[in-house]
């Protein structure tokens, strides 16, 4: 399905850039551009690349510009046939300082992508959100909530023919970059306490190349105005952080160093209202985009449609794992099997 075409990814020197290279680099894929305002990253990466597979590398082509500023999305758009959106301020505290800042980049900068991409006649394009943003409390849940909203409005406004406009939500991604694990592995390494903010606090955990898969499922299946939500399963922070230890041998005491800003117990990723018109597909949830107009007045005269028997996801009621569960799901990353063979070569 992507034979030949041109594939757009904003914020595209991230983790989640980088894991959709490593799977599509090799394929009949004809373009991949990525976008973002780092050029250092930008250079690292193209380098890289070069590096690893020569012959392949001359399909990544490298756009710098910011998602904020609507003329600089435009210019690295044409013949662009579909967008990964993954570009975003994804700090919790650093947003909760700088909450102006997240709005821009993640609700101000996600509208100038679409409006671009409409402009453009992109067919297809899937931007990237976040459990934070099913009962938001912080102000990134709250910038990548209105960013869902701005998805969903935008859907209204063009035909799924011309331009598909969807989004996907998922939980935290194992070692991506902000992730907690390498944060945990450097202090092992340090010798020094894994600082916990909370022990029972759970979260969704999910890889990067089940990250990828999530937003190729929203490509194939959904439909214009549609959030996908992948059934991840989750852990509290305390089994993660003895699932790392136990994977390095290490004997590191653990800190607890409390809740930090705008930090919840637990991630939500299908509101208890998301449910009422959720589809289950199997190992993910469809929730359509609500069609309705603004005139409210027929819908009270026609009737209300019967609740999905759905009630909300999240990382309390979902699959916990176990401290051996985790332990297997981290060493099916690579980024771990390479840290745990150099820490025992040392």
């Amino acid at each position: 399905m992507f034979k030949g075409k041109t594939l757009l990814i904003t914020g595209g020197t991230g983790s989640f850039g980088n894991a959709v290279l490593d799977r599509f680099l090799d394929t009949d894929i004809g373009e991949i551009r990525i976008f973002s305002r780092d050029e250092k990253k930008q250079d690292d990466m193209r380098h890289e690349y070069q590096a690893k597979c020569p012959e392949l590398s001359e399909k990544i082509k490298f756009y710098i510009g910011d998602v904020r500023d609507l003329a600089s999305v435009k210019n690295a758009m044409h013949g662009v046939n579909y967008i990964f959106h993954a570009a975003a301020l994804k700090q919790v505290p650093s947003c909760e300082f700088f909450p102006i800042e997240a709005v821009k980049t993640n609700v101000i900068g996600t509208d100038n992508v679409l409006t671009a991409a409409i402009d453009e006649g992109v067919k297809k394009v899937i931007c990237l959100s976040t459990d934070k943003a099913a009962y938001p409390v912080n102000a990134m849940g709250t910038s990548k909530a209105m960013m869902e909203k701005v998805v969903v409005a935008k859907s209204r406004t063009v035909s799924p023919d011309k331009t598909l406009i969807c989004c996907t939500r998922y939980g935290n991604v194992m070692c991506s970059r902000g992730s907690v694990i390498p944060l945990f592995i450097e202090q092992i390494k340090a010798g020094k306490p894994l600082t916990l903010t909370e022990p029972k606090m759970t979260r969704f955990i999910m890889s990067l190349e089940e990250a990828v898969e999530l937003v190729l499922f929203a490509f194939k299946n959904a439909d214009s105005g549609d959030i996908m939500v992948q059934k991840a399963p989750a852990c509290t922070i305390e089994v993660l952080a003895q699932a790392v230890k136990e994977l390095f041998n290490a004997d590191n005491e653990i800190k607890v160093i409390g809740i930090r800003h705008g930090e919840k117990m637990y991630e939500t990723l299908l509101t208890n209202e998301e449910c009422s018109n959720a589809i289950d597909m199997g190992d993910f949830y469809r929730v359509p985009a609500d069609k309705r107009g603004l005139n409210y007045d027929k819908y009270f005269k026609d009737g209300d449609t019967e609740r999905t028997k759905l009630s909300e996801f999240n990382s309390n009621n979902t699959e916990l794992l176990t401290v051996e569960e985790v332990k297997e799901k981290l060493l099916s990353l690579s980024y771990i099997r390479d840290e745990i063979e150099a820490w025992e070569d040392r």
